[in-house]
């Protein structure tokens, strides 16, 4: 294998960044080394550099499993407009288009392929796979492929599975949320299939401290690991208590500049809240899976530009979203668990100042989060009801339905069979999980488009404008057949070879779609049910003690660890957050809540301190009587006392209290 340029002139010729930072040089190097290797690192750690530049840097093709398509695209189009050859392979893509993606890799047209984890299950793309020069597979997420993770999805674990059919590509896996318990699961869920056969090829590198590398390294299941600390010493935690959880958000939004995000739970409340701030004067704009993908990237956009302070959205807004400059990132309603609530709030203060993550909670939280685990997890025979009730509703008969798929309209099943939403999607994912269906909540379809005039008479229209001139050109060099039927489109191709934005391509498509010269049916998200197994009997169904039981205890769990962290009113927020994802290193931060109580407190309590001293300055022993002044609370006395005595200023000898010398 033959290295093309050194890790550090990659960086600097193509990002423009003089060194590495973090644990990225040491991540480098041991991909280099064809090592199994393992990065957590942080939401704004740079995961990204950490197998881009190594993929710039070696022979072959890339493979970067993601479950983001958001994620995909973006980072697609930021690597092409660096000249780094990059493509992305998702779901709603026509199968022309995959093909050639596909075909392309092969041929060794690019650097960097990204996927999703359902892609790497089909023969196409495994037969194409075999002849294909890998570098390397970057599994990014890598807590999905965990079954102790918050975020398990089944489709991760087909990642272990490609390893068969490459046995000496080596796996970078990369994730900034994951305890422990899950670190393990990730590099055993990984190296038990694959290892055997695996040649170490040492490589030449460059500009790296092998030293450094590792103190910072560990190896578990053959995963070499690398750790960097989750600290964010720029970030303050804040726990606020609060009735009325809207207006305390209008307070603290009116009381800290900055552009801002609020997670709430559902679609709804994200459309209302951004509503009210904007009647306060806070511009806003709302987020969530069920948009179109031109509202999200124009909702979006708005927002990285500071066109729009506050981004009110649903747990499906921030991923691959690199805006350093958000100053705080408040929770309306508490995450379930902490892994989410870690994730999300780090996306504040990426740009190393201070920042803040402020939780916004009332008595009612605890019992909500409670109710959770019911909703997440109904009864197993509620579970055999809802799969009995699906196959009807797609007229399946029994012993029919292997790998048919169906869109699924949620509300039309519920109302059809007097079922709450929450409840059937529950059940669902939990068919998903054991192996029965796949169901995707929001799946893209791809735009389509056909002219309405005959492509002689484009010739004949006038007023037409410069815009709808140009996107009318790149439809026509790019596509075929789009006189006769309608044809799968890429708006991001268009507005690439017209020198527009996506945006401005789809505004320009609806206006002439209003002009009757084309029909354009913009890309939309469709909740799919796919059969992976025939049709069974309900009573057939069966979720094992993983699927349920085990499944159910972990959320149960995770549930308890953030209720202990609504409880918690004497440890470090940090340091809390810190320790449950197995970094012992940190120190009180200083600046959450429960730190500038303390402090408060211990300047309280400063008097107290020196009337004691005081006192004990005369070099006697005296009795706590004698240090119980009038113009203080009793308790304070004895809580300052105690203080000294830890910090071993003073001593207490045979119940009489001494200046230590």
């Amino acid at each position: 294998m033959r290295i093309k340029k050194t890790p550090l002139e990659v960086l600097r010729e193509v990002w423009g960044y003089s060194d590495f930072r973090g644990i990225q040089a040491e991540i480098i190097h041991s991909i280099l080394q064809k090592r199994d290797t393992l990065g957590l690192m942080p939401t704004g750690g740079g995961k990204s550099i950490a197998f881009q530049v190594p993929a710039l840097v070696l022979e072959g093709v890339c493979i970067v499993v993601t479950p983001l398509i958001a994620l995909m695209k973006d980072q697609v189009d930021n690597l092409r407009k660096r000249n780094i050859r990059a493509a992305a392979i998702y779901s709603g893509q026509s199968h022309e288009e995959v093909i050639r993606h596909l075909d392309n890799a092969v041929l060794g047209a690019y650097d960097l392929l990204y996927l999703s984890p359902e892609r790497l299950e089909t023969d196409l793309f495994q037969t194409k796979l075999r002849r294909m020069k890998v570098s390397f597979i970057t599994i990014d997420e890598a807590h999905c492929i965990s079954q102790w993770g918050y975020d398990f999805r089944p489709s991760y674990l087909n990642i272990s599975h490609i390893r068969t059919l490459l046995p000496e590509v080596p796996v970078l896996a990369l994730t900034a949320t994951a305890t422990p318990k899950v670190v393990k699961d990730i590099c055993w869920q990984l190296s038990h299939i694959g290892r055997e056969g695996r040649l170490l090829e040492i490589l030449p590198t460059n500009n790296f401290n092998k030293d450094t590398a590792e103190e910072k390294e560990d190896v578990i299941e053959g995963f070499h690991v690398y750790r960097m600390s989750f600290a964010r010493p720029n970030l303050n935690y804040i726990l606020r208590q609060a009735d009325d959880k809207v207006r305390e958000i209008i307070h603290i939004l009116k009381s800290v500049e900055g552009s801002a995000i609020v997670y709430t739970r559902n679609r709804k409340s994200t459309q209302e809240l951004s509503d009210i701030l904007n009647k306060e004067g806070i511009t806003a704009v709302h987020y969530h899976a069920g948009l179109t993908n031109a509202d999200k990237d124009v909702r979006s956009r708005a927002w990285q530009d500071g066109d729009i302070r506050v981004m009110v959205a649903t747990n499906a807004f921030g991923m691959g979203i690199d805006k350093p400059d958000v100053r705080i990132v408040l929770h309306l309603d508490v995450p379930d668990s902490l892994e989410a609530y870690f994730q999300e709030a780090g996306r504040a203060g990426r740009d190393g100042l201070n920042a803040y993550a402020v939780l916004i909670h009332n008595k009612n939280d605890q019992t909500l989060l409670r109710r959770r685990v019911a909703d997440n997890f109904p009864p197993k025979e509620y579970v055999q009801r809802v799969y009995n009730e699906i196959c009807y509703y797609f007229q399946l008969a029994v012993g029919d339905g292997y790998q048919v798929s169906y869109e699924f309209k949620l509300e039309k099943f519920c109302l059809n069979f007097k079922h709450f939403p929450t409840h059937v999607v529950s059940a669902l994912e939990l068919l998903t999980k054991a192996g029965y269906i796949d169901y995707k909540e929001e799946e893209d379809t791809t735009s389509r488009l056909l002219f309405l005039v005959k492509r002689d008479d484009l010739y004949n229209l006038s007023h037409l404008g410069k815009k709808a001139d140009a996107v009318i050109s790149a439809v026509l060099r790019n596509y075929c057949g789009i006189f006769s039927s309608y044809v799968f489109i890429e708006e991001e191709d268009i507005a690439r070879d017209c020198g527009m934005t996506s945006h401005e391509v789809y505004e320009t498509l609806k206006q002439l779609t209003a002009q009757r010269i084309i029909h354009y049916v913009p890309a939309k998200k469709v909740p799919k049910i796919t059969f992976l197994t025939r049709r069974v009997d309900e009573n057939s169904i069966a979720l094992s003690t993983a699927i349920y039981e085990d499944r159910r205890q972990q959320f149960i769990d995770r549930i308890s660890e953030v209720i202990d962290y609504l409880n918690n009113d004497e440890y470090c927020r940090s340091r809390f957050l810190l320790e449950y994802f197995g970094d012992n290193t940190g120190k009180d931060c200083g600046k959450c809540d429960i730190c500038r109580e303390q402090r408060s407190e211990q300047n309280k309590r400063l008097p107290i301190q020196e009337k004691i001293k005081e006192i004990l300055s005369d070099g006697m022993s005296h009795a706590a009587k004698d240090l119980m002044f009038p113009s203080y609370d009793r308790e304070d006395i004895i809580q300052t006392l105690q203080e000294m005595r830890d910090a071993e200023t003073i001593c207490l000898v045979d119940g009489r209290y001494k200046r230590n010398e």
